[in-house]
């Protein structure tokens, strides 16, 4: 299992590295956008570029966001029961995320195909379209790779006496 922990890790530090790289390229081009247009030489396709960084950032967040427990929770119900209990309803609740997650992703990557194979490009750049749609794949793809091994800690959980 920590073998399988590690490599989830690793993943996850991979997006983190992109998704910053592509906060910090959003940054610069927006930065550079900005002061070009006080020269009257707008970047041209600046917001289309900002735009698709802005969703690699977004997808490549999630998985370490889950990985940290980042996100908000309700769990008014859940925190009044036994240990024991609170494990198996948080596995039940990742197992069907996990799932969820999983299906987005082959979803999506069936959808990047199709993108493919018709020759979709983004209006002003002309950039292939499929490319994003395979990295938010990609991303939750890990992503439930991340919920599903929470499961099977809560298992574990559990399953302990």
């Amino acid at each position: 299992m920590d073998s399988w922990v590690s490599l989830v890790t690793k993943l996850i530090n991979i997006l983190k590295r992109l998704g910053g790289g592509a906060l910090v390229g959003m940054m610069v081009v927006t930065c550079v956008d900005v002061v070009f247009r006080g020269f009257n030489r707008p970047i041209f396709g600046a917001v289309e570029v900002v735009s698709f960084m802005a969703t690699v950032v977004l997808a490549c967040a999630m998985p370490l966001t889950e990985f940290e427990n980042g996100h908000v929770g309700v769990d008014l119900f859940i925190r009044r029961l036994s240990p024991k209990t609170q494990a198996w309803c948080d596995a039940i609740t990742k197992l069907l995320s996990g799932g969820l997650f999983g299906l987005v992703c082959w979803q999506m990557l069936l959808y990047a195909n199709t993108v493919k194979a018709t020759g979709e490009v983004s209006m002003s750049l002309q950039f292939p379209d499929y490319i994003l749609i395979y990295v938010v794949a990609v991303a939750f793809g890990v992503l439930s790779l991340v919920i599903l091994t929470e499961c099977l800690m809560n298992l574990r959980k559990a399953g302990e006496r």
